[in-house]
């Protein structure tokens, strides 16, 4: 119900009740300034626009932490974004109300953010994912994210590692881990695939891996990284005995996990680098090869021995074909060769007769 009267002082006031039944009022010294203010609010609330006086009086960091609570998100992306607000969003615009936020806040935020562009990018789509909601949640009428430029990052390439470094890194890690490099370099798992690989999910007859879950921190399973990653992949020979000699070595416990740390529980990753720092000290190694590294090693050799993107999609779990490509395209072949073979296979008999032709 909204209305306006006329005060003893002469002056108009404007009043309505939202959804919830409270009372809101504003004062205007003209009858006509009353009545578009009134009739702006009426239209914003039947639009689904609406925004009640003070529901923006909440400060980023606060709405931003009640945010994270009710977010579906898996262990290692809960702590991701605790550490990009943390570390460079609130020191900016935490203790600022959301409703005093505008593009320009935003954009500044962007540009003084000293980060790589992909990880700048990765900060702002959680900061715009906050807003997004509070405007969903009626806090704010529209994100000031929109409209907000980011930084172009430059295409990384992929750099693969030699097979001496593996080698060398294998044979530098402690005799519980090598079956685990070879695994990865073997099959392109990713690391928490490989802590979380049960001995149920190997079949050593077909010579055959099973992923379907990982291990995340906190030594429980949870589901690999996304629903393409659920996929079964070929066992080369090499990794089949890598495996059998590991597991004659160290059975597995009551977890059935095919690797652990010496104390038996499942490994983590803060458990793991500093073993590989250790060991990729040891063995003399390039100081960015990492255990993802692997993965990579593993696609090159997919690539280099013929196979089409798509298999190489279904290897590592890819969603699509195109993120295999933006990874790896540059690994394939060049094929200028073949392009002038089969020019000359179509036009060849053409330019035969032209070399004998007078005056050409």
């Amino acid at each position: 119900m909204a209305s306006i009267a006329k005060r003893p002082s002469g002056i108009w006031r404007a009043r309505y009740r939202d959804s919830a039944g409270r009372e809101h009022s504003r004062h205007f010294a003209r009858k006509t300034d009353a009545q578009r203010w009134l009739d702006e609010t009426t239209a914003s609330i039947v639009t689904g626009a609406y925004v009640a006086p003070g529901a923006g009086r909440v400060t980023f960091r606060e709405y931003s932490e009640e945010w994270r609570k009710v977010q579906v998100h898996r262990p290692g992306t809960a702590t991701v974004v605790e550490g990009v607000l943390t570390r460079h969003v609130y020191p900016v615009i935490g203790d600022r109300p959301l409703e005093s936020i505008r593009p320009s806040d935003v954009q500044a935020m962007v540009k003084g953010m000293t980060l790589a562009p992909s990880t700048v990018r990765v900060a702002m789509r959680y900061v715009s994912g906050i807003f997004k909601a509070a405007v969903l949640d009626r806090r704010i009428p529209v994100s000031p994210c929109q409209g907000v430029r980011l930084p172009k990052g430059e295409a990384r390439r992929i750099e693969v590692v030699s097979t001496e470094s593996v080698v060398a890194m294998v044979a530098a890690v402690p005799e519980a881990m090598r079956a685990m490099l070879i695994l990865g370099a073997g099959t392109g798992m990713r690391q928490g695939e490989i802590f979380g690989l049960t001995v149920d999910r190997v079949d050593f007859l077909r010579r055959t891996v099973r992923v379907d879950r990982q291990i995340v921190d906190g030594g429980v399973f949870g589901p690999p990284k996304t629903a393409s990653s659920v996929r079964t992949i070929p066992l080369p020979q090499t990794v089949v005995d890598a495996l059998a000699a590991h597991l004659q070595r160290f059975p597995t416990g009551e977890t059935g996990l095919v690797f652990t740390r010496p104390s038996g529980a499942p490994w983590k990753r803060s458990a793991f680098s500093e073993r590989w720092i250790k060991a990729r000290r040891a063995a003399g190694v390039p100081s960015t090869l990492t255990m993802h590294s692997l993965r990579h090693y593993y696609a090159s050799l997919l690539i280099r021995h013929g196979e089409s993107v798509k298999v190489v999609q279904s290897r590592l779990g890819h969603a699509t074909a195109a993120e295999t490509l933006d990874t790896y395209s540059h690994l394939w072949p060049d094929s200028e060769d073949r392009t002038r073979e089969a020019v000359d296979l179509a036009l060849g008999y053409v330019a035969d007769p032209l070399r004998t032709t007078p005056g050409l």
